[in-house]
């Protein structure tokens, strides 16, 4: 096992897990943005994920795969299968943990005993492990060029998303500087997700496509 690896896994889900709270800062100091600033943002946000899903994580995942299985299509069928478990294991989350979204509304097992702030924070931590994991199997991969990149798109995507978050409490009526810091707490999952994966694909190197296509996967649904 490369704990250098895991050391640099681990540290850089955490420096990505605080541009959330970084990007819930201006709520102190904004009253309100526009829904098309809104939307912009999390557009934005939406399409760095995408991109960090395909480029850094899909396509190295296919090499890697080809480079263990020496077979293109046994390759792909790796990947493939990788990206449909990771999307499959969020849908089922999704279905099963209480929480709530601020447009959609309440989703998954109803729970009268939560309260919403907690059912928000369930519904974003759900969004930002699959961020944390990603980063961690990208350092796990030994393609620091490649995880550097990937970690540098998710903290960017991350600082919309937490004022999106911190605005969205605050319209709520919560207090500004109670939902920066339950912006922030959300992104704290990411550090976890991170050290998992890392740790996972460094000690067992054939899971390496496989954690690529699950976290492309997780992040993608």
């Amino acid at each position: 096992m490369d704990w250098s690896l895991i050391f640099l896994g681990f540290g850089a889900s955490v420096l990505v897990s605080l541009a959330t709270g970084a990007g819930a800062l201006p709520v102190l100091f904004l009253r309100r943005i526009s829904e098309m600033m809104r939307d912009s943002l999390l557009g934005f946000s939406a399409g760095v994920m995408l991109a960090a899903s395909f480029f850094s994580l899909i396509i190295p995942g296919l090499a890697y795969a080809e480079t263990t299985h020496g077979h293109r299509m046994m390759a792909v069928l790796v990947v493939v299968a990788a990206v449909l478990l990771g999307a499959a294991v969020l849908a089922f989350l999704n279905r099963r943990l209480p929480h709530e979204h601020f447009i959609l509304g309440r989703s998954g097992v109803q729970s009268k005993s939560l309260r919403r702030v907690w059912l928000f924070v369930i519904a974003i931590t759900l969004h930002n492990f699959p961020e944390g994991l990603a980063v961690g199997v990208g350092f796990g991969s030994g393609d620091i060029a490649n995880a550097t990149t990937l970690a540098i798109g998710i903290g960017l995507q991350n600082a919309p998303e937490g004022l999106a978050v911190a605005l969205a409490l605050a319209a709520h009526g919560y207090r500004r500087r109670d939902a920066v810091l339950i912006a922030t707490a959300t992104g704290l999952v990411e550090p976890i997700g991170g050290l998992l994966g890392v740790a996972a694909v460094t000690a067992f190197a054939p899971l390496l496509p496989w954690g690529m296509g699950f976290a492309a996967g997780a992040m993608i649904f």
